[in-house]
C-alpha cells in the first residue's frame, strides 16, 4: 500500500540555473549536489534535480503544488514573480494560488489550503472548485 510521496524528481537542463530558483527563489535547503543533480527539502518534500539535456516542461494540466501558509503567500509569490518565471494559468480554484513554471518549464503551483479546504469548496461550489485547464 502506497503511503505518501516519496520524492519528486525534475529533470533540469541546467543544475546551477535550477538551484539557484529552487534553493533562492522557493527556499528549498541544499542538501547535496553533485555533477549530474541535487537533493533538496522543503519541510517533509524530498526533490531531487537530475541533469538531462532533453528537459522540458509539460504542456497538460499535469503540475506538481506546494503548501504555503497563508500569511507566506503574498511574499513568495511576488518573490516568483520578481524572478522572471512565467506564469501559466489564472487562479479558479479554492485558496489562493499562484501557476508558475520554473526555469526548465515545469509546471508548479504554490497553494493555500488542503484536502478538507478543497472538498468544502466542492460542496459550495462544484462547478468553480478544480479549475482545470
Amino acid at each position: 500500500m502506497i503511503s505518501g510521496v516519496n520524492h519528486i524528481t525534475f529533470a533540469v537542463a541546467d543544475l546551477e540555473r535550477a538551484l539557484r530558483f529552487y534553493r533562492d527563489v522557493l527556499g528549498f535547503r541544499e542538501v547535496r549536489v553533485w555533477g549530474g543533480g541535487a537533493y533538496l527539502e522543503a519541510g517533509s518534500l524530498w526533490l531531487c534535480l537530475s541533469l538531462d539535456a532533453n528537459a522540458s516542461g509539460n504542456l497538460d494540466y499535469s503540475h506538481v503544488a506546494f503548501s504555503v501558509p497563508a500569511q507566506q503567500f503574498p511574499a513568495l509569490s511576488d518573490r516568483i514573480i520578481e524572478s522572471g518565471a512565467s506564469l501559466w494559468k489564472p487562479n479558479r480554484s479554492e485558496g489562493e494560488s499562484l501557476y508558475f513554471c520554473c526555469p526548465d518549464g515545469h509546471r508548479l503551483e504554490l497553494h493555500v489550503g488542503d484536502l478538507r479546504s478543497r472538498l468544502h469548496a466542492m460542496n459550495e461550489s462544484p462547478a468553480q472548485c478544480c479549475g482545470a485547464l
